[in-house]
């Protein structure tokens, strides 16, 4: 069966809550082999626009198809399963007695805290997405003892273990000292270079953490969609200037970026 070309497509979407409009008219196309990050001040939708790409959020009105198959049309606990998400939300539910591996095993059907009884086959697959995610050596390891860097890693396996097309990562830099961040993006990095890597979408509020594999750039602000497509087009200190409402210069070196911001004095339209 032919894989679809389009990974995410979003049509004027639209959510609205106690008659606020949290977003607005949002399109947004994901492409497959393609690698985005989504950047916007607090505040901006990014949270919200992620709990409706994974089913948690019902729309006000607009389209989300996912792998061609449309939001409320199609069984979205399976689709679920093909949109790995991994988030500080899952983080904190994570049993601290719950070896790595098990953590892991439980990403099959999406289940945290499994239970049930698990296969030899999950638990061999298991190890070596671990291995893949860089913590084999961790498979007996208690949750609560790992590190937070480890954390991320071994839930970006447990989202592997279902085998998804996309990959979300909702700020997970969110914690890391200094260099345990640098240390997660590299991995990141090394991820996203693999042929069978899933499409990354990346979300922060920092450009320090976009990495070169990251191809394109979502930027939010307010709810709505300032700019949208190749990172280079996106990422500019204008941009970014009216994203974050100050005013801003963008630096490049070595395929990463800098964000130097100003005091703002008055406002930036």
């Amino acid at each position: 069966m032919r894989r679809p070309s389009t990974i995410l497509n979003v049509r004027q979407l639209r959510i609205e809550r106690g008659g606020v409009v949290i977003l607005d008219d949002v399109n947004w196309r994901v492409a497959a082999g393609e690698h985005w990050v989504i950047l916007g001040a607090n505040g901006s939708g990014k949270t919200s626009l992620l709990a409706a790409l994974t089913g948690y959020l019902m729309p006000t009105a607009g389209d989300i198809e996912l792998l061609g198959e449309r939001y409320g049309e199609s069984d979205w606990r399976e689709l679920r399963c093909r949109a790995g998400l991994v988030s500080s939300a899952i983080r904190q539910r994570i049993p601290d007695g719950e070896p790595a591996l098990d953590t892991v095993v439980s990403g099959r059907r999406a289940m945290i805290d499994w239970w049930g009884r698990t296969t030899a086959a999950e638990r061999r697959a298991a190890r070596r997405i671990l291995a893949r995610v860089e913590c084999g050596p961790l498979a007996a390891r208690p949750w609560g003892v790992l590190s937070q860097g480890e954390r991320q890693r071994v839930l970006i396996g447990r989202a592997l273990m279902a085998r998804p097309r996309v990959l979300i990562l909702d700020e997970p830099c969110a914690g890391l000292d200094p260099a345990a961040r640098e240390r997660f993006l590299q991995f990141v990095q090394r991820l996203g270079r693999r042929r069978s890597a899933p499409t990354l979408v990346f979300v922060t509020h920092h450009v320090e953490e976009i990495m070169p594999v990251f191809t394109h750039a979502l930027l939010l602000r307010a709810g709505r969609v300032l700019a949208a497509g190749r990172k280079a087009e996106v990422l500019t200190s204008n941009h970014l200037a009216r994203a974050f409402g100050t005013r801003t210069k963008l630096l490049r070196a070595g395929g990463r970026f800098t964000l130097r911001v100003a005091v703002r004095r008055g406002p930036v339209v």
